[in-house]
């Protein structure tokens, strides 16, 4: 007879082996040792999803270099340079991948993302997120000493004087891009003469580069319809481009116009932005899915749902549903959607657990299944995890570390 503490512990290793005594077990404990072996030695040989603890990020090879090339195709044909956020993969790996193809630099989110992307070797990173307090300044000033091509950007005359004294301290020179408002009201000076002043003062400044401006129309990439999204892109965008020709007329050096997104990548040719900074293309989730698209008005199709989180069926004691192991802490936001099966519908049921129903007659689902499920939200459902699985099929080829995430070394 199976004892409690066997069973408990199959339910810790997520195999059933463990109930079939102690020497199944120890085979169960050397394969999970064994794959993190053959993970630390980058020897993939026969390692197979069925393998992997879930829940786990899975990414499709496949689906991931098309959405890559796709975006990089569309960067050459329309003369937009590709400055790509790394807060949605927050890997060292996916962007190299992306400055392969013809990315000019990255966008990041955190100061500690920007030190970990300029550390690597991978240069030209913009940080988006002006420099507040004295931790961020100082870390700033200092990446900016050890790297001439790392930007920041301000949209306060206090942050940019505080910077500049900063920067005077260190022996330094910062390279500044003006934050222009476009619509989202989290940051971004009024433009106009406002904006125009706070590029003179970056430009007067002894130890600032005035660089260029950027707008981030955030409220327009989840806009749904195509043309109702370009509207809003449009008119978010029209005070940034007014000031960029107020900077030019006043003989101020305007490098780059930086902005955009996934959902707008293809109207922000009309908005007067040099370059873009879309980061969601690569993964996709549902969220964009759903916004429709310029040739596809029910769905967003432009770049293919590359990324899952895979989990395993755990429980079923009840008719027309079982029990998964990835809960809120497991995707953060619900999703709603199975790849491949698309007769489930997905209910989050607490931090570990969700749950997954059907109707009477559509196929079930057995005892430890694999299931993957399509995050709704990419920046938060990457942030939970170490690493993400690459996958060509069902052969694992890579892990890549996710290691830019918040509350790693890093931050």
């Amino acid at each position: 007879m199976t004892s409690r503490r066997s069973f408990l512990k199959a339910a810790s290793t997520g195999s059933l082996l463990a109930t079939l005594g102690p020497r199944a077990a120890r085979t169960a404990d050397l394969r999970l040792n064994e794959i993190e072996a053959r993970i630390a030695r980058r020897d993939f040989r026969a390692l197979i999803k069925e393998d992997l603890p879930t829940p786990s990020l899975i990414l499709d090879s496949e689906i991931f270099d098309q959405n890559l090339r796709r975006m990089a195709e569309h960067s050459k044909a329309t003369g937009l340079k590709l400055r790509p956020h790394v807060k949605i993969h927050k890997s060292v790996d996916v962007a190299r991948r992306q400055l392969g193809l013809g990315a000019i630099g990255l966008t990041t989110a955190t100061i500690a993302e920007s030190e970990l992307m300029s550390s690597s070797g991978l240069k030209g990173v913009f940080w988006t997120r002006q420099p507040a307090g004295r931790n961020n300044i100082t870390r700033a000033v200092a990446l900016s000493k050890r790297d001439p091509t790392f930007l920041l950007v301000v949209d306060d005359p206090i942050i940019a004087e505080l910077v500049e004294q900063a920067a005077a301290s260190a022996g330094a020179r910062c390279t500044v891009v003006v934050d222009v408002f476009a619509g989202l009201t989290r940051h971004g000076m009024q433009s106009g003469r406002p904006a125009l002043e706070l590029a003179q003062k970056v430009d007067a400044s002894k130890h600032l580069r005035l660089h260029g401006l950027m707008g981030y129309s955030g409220g327009a990439s989840h806009t749904r319809g195509w043309e109702e999204r370009r509207k809003k892109s449009c008119d978010d965008l029209a005070g940034l481009l007014e000031t960029v020709e107020l900077c030019r007329k006043s003989g101020l050096p305007v490098n780059i116009v930086s902005g955009g997104s996934t959902g707008t990548y293809n109207i922000d040719t009309e908005n007067g932005l040099t370059e873009l900074q879309c980061g969601s293309y690569i993964f996709m989730d549902t969220g964009y899915r759903k916004v429709g698209g310029k040739s596809n008005a029910a769905v967003y199709d432009d770049f293919g749902a590359a990324l899952t989180v895979m989990t395993t069926v755990v429980s079923k004691r009840h008719p027309n549903q079982c029990t998964i192991d990835a809960g809120n802490k497991a995707l953060l936001r619900p999703t709603d959607e199975a790849k491949g099966m698309p007769w489930i519908t997905v209910e989050n049921q607490g931090a570990e657990y969700g749950i997954l129903k059907w109707k009477d007659g559509d196929r079930d689902l057995k005892l430890g299944e694999r299931v993957e499920l399509y995050p709704t939200n990419l920046d938060m459902s990457v942030n939970v995890y170490d690493r993400i699985y690459v996958a060509h099929g069902e052969q694992i080829v890579d892990v890549w570390p996710i290691m830019g995430r918040s509350g790693a070394p890093q931050r």
